[in-house]
């Protein structure tokens, strides 16, 4: 399968890596002792938790803010958001002197909420899905001239988000796999694009959440398709791939090589395994990968690396969980 005519090239991978050097850390990959002696390879965590936002949403964001022109920055931008793009687009748009404008449904954690105020951009809660918040951009683009940054169907999210699979291979340039949190594609598309151009025969895998899973539905129906969202611990992957999709379905179809789901209480006990082994503060959609592999659902066939996505959690859920204490997500009670 070929890819869009305008999508990403490794070389926009690489002028994005120059683009967002200013303000995007270049993160440690570290080796997971207890998930390496379970995987009987070495398995390596990208901690993009050590961003300034705590999330790698701040790399496509910072790449998309960087092409504007001064007729968008004078407008102000905007987005929709699960929390970390909106934190991303709050942060990097601060930073640049831009007016930002975040909606978010009201299935994201008020700890996200806060966060994104805390930046200084505008928060509009507006509707359950993140549907109804895309709306609400798509509204204030057409009356306000706000200029929409899409949290993953976008060439120049795509571009910033890949800029992690250099790091990668520069690391480590023997990995078989890349393991990746999947929500709408941004992240896997732009890591799958760099890394299979660097190396073709690395495996690039997709990890999310049972119910919900928006990109996994898509790839399985052959076409883009609405899901219901649902409550989960990782609420960061939900949301729909937009009936419109452009960049990222197209992207993933060709290139990434399996998607896995994993349970509630899967990704608990990835939670707690990231707590246990290297101490790391995740949100859910960051433990999906060890989630995956502690399951025994990812069956791994040499050195590998999972992308750590992010650490903004709620910390009264994050210590019942490193506790071993139940957690209620929505009307569901989740344990390990």
């Amino acid at each position: 399968m070929t890819l869009p005519a305008s999508a990403p090239t490794l070389a926009d991978i690489r002028a994005a890596r120059d683009a967002i050097g200013g303000l995007v850390l270049r993160t440690p990959s570290i080796v997971a002792r207890e998930l390496s002696a379970l995987a009987g390879q070495d398995v390596l965590l990208k901690l993009e938790t050590l961003q300034p936002i705590g999330a790698f949403k701040l790399r496509g964001a910072a790449n998309a803010i960087s092409r504007l022109s001064d007729k968008q920055k004078r407008h102000g931008i905007g987005c929709c958001s699960t929390g970390n793009h909106g934190r991303a687009i709050a942060y990097a748009a601060a930073r640049a002197g831009i007016r930002a404008t975040i909606c978010l449904s009201a299935l994201v954690p008020e700890a996200k909420v806060r966060a994104i105020r805390d930046l200084g951009a505008e928060v509009r809660r507006i509707g359950n899905s993140q549907d109804d918040a895309q709306a609400e951009i798509d509204r204030l683009a057409r009356s306000d001239g706000l200029t929409d940054i899409p949290p993953f169907d976008h060439p120049h999210v795509i571009a910033g988000q890949g800029t992690i699979a250099l790091e990668l291979l520069e690391d480590r340039p023997d990995l078989a796999a890349i393991v990746v949190p999947l929500s709408g594609g941004g992240l896997i598309s732009g890591i799958a694009i760099a890394a299979k151009a660097l190396r073709p025969e690395i495996r690039i895998i997709g990890v999310s959440m049972e119910n919900g899973a928006a990109m996994h539905e898509s790839l399985a129906a052959g076409r883009p398709v609405e899901v219901t969202e649902v409550p989960s611990l990782a609420d960061s992957l939900g949301g729909g791939i937009g009936l419109g999709n452009q960049w990222t379905f197209p992207i993933c179809r060709a290139l990434v090589d399996q998607t896995i789901l994993v349970s509630e209480e899967e990704i608990y006990r990835g939670i707690q395994a990231l707590m246990g082994d290297q101490k790391l503060v995740t949100e859910g959609a960051a433990a999906v990968g060890p989630a995956a592999l502690i399951a025994g659902k990812l069956k791994l066939d040499g050195p590998s690396a999972m992308i750590i996505s992010g650490h903004n959690v709620d910390p009264d859920q994050f210590l019942a969980i490193a506790s071993g204490q139940p957690v209620k997500i929505g009307d569901q009670t989740i344990r390990g």
